[in-house]
């Protein structure tokens, strides 16, 4: 299970500011996100692959089920929170930080579905870090039909972290 770190109280803040409405937080891991969220709606649900985060979560009263990605998730969504796996490695060892062998893989499958569980004005909050390959991941975002803001870029001493605002 992930512990939070520096992304996800990056990723919180905006949270924050943008929840509204009903909010679906993907690999939500510790709940943070949705914790967040709740500050701002009380429509908030939480899915992960992990059963150890699942129950933790389930253990603060949060909303959560298993689900890998959307396999699991039903309606649409004003805003849909990703803090994803995305640190490059050849073999996934942790799935809470390797999204892959190029470390975007995760977040590629994530902009394949995602469009169908937005609502007409929805938007996506999504961090990632230069390690992931940032033009690649705008690459991906566009392919799928989405634009972006970057709303947040802080450097920490071997990567930066990208906060984008996502949507139609």
């Amino acid at each position: 299970m992930y512990e939070a770190a520096e992304d996800s109280f990056l990723l919180a803040k905006f949270v924050r500011d943008y929840a509204k409405g009903r909010v679906l937080d993907v690999g939500c891991g510790l709940g943070i996100l949705m914790e967040a969220a709740l500050g701002k709606t009380s429509n908030v649900e939480g899915v992960d692959i992990d059963e150890e985060a699942i129950d933790y979560c389930k253990k603060k009263g949060l909303n959560v089920k298993k689900s890998d990605l959307f396999s699991n998730v039903r309606g649409k969504f004003d805003l849909i929170v990703f803090n994803p796996p995305y640190l490059p490695e050849d073999e996934i060892k942790d799935r809470d930080l390797i999204g892959g062998k190029k470390g975007y893989e995760v977040i590629e499958g994530f902009f394949l579905k995602v469009g169908k569980f937005l609502k007409k004005n929805g938007r996506i909050l999504i961090l990632f870090s230069s390690l992931t390959n940032k033009e690649k991941v705008d690459e991906i975002i566009k392919k799928n039909n989405f634009k972006f803001n970057l709303l947040a870029k802080e450097g920490y001493f071997f990567e930066k972290l990208y906060v984008y605002l996502c949507y139609r």
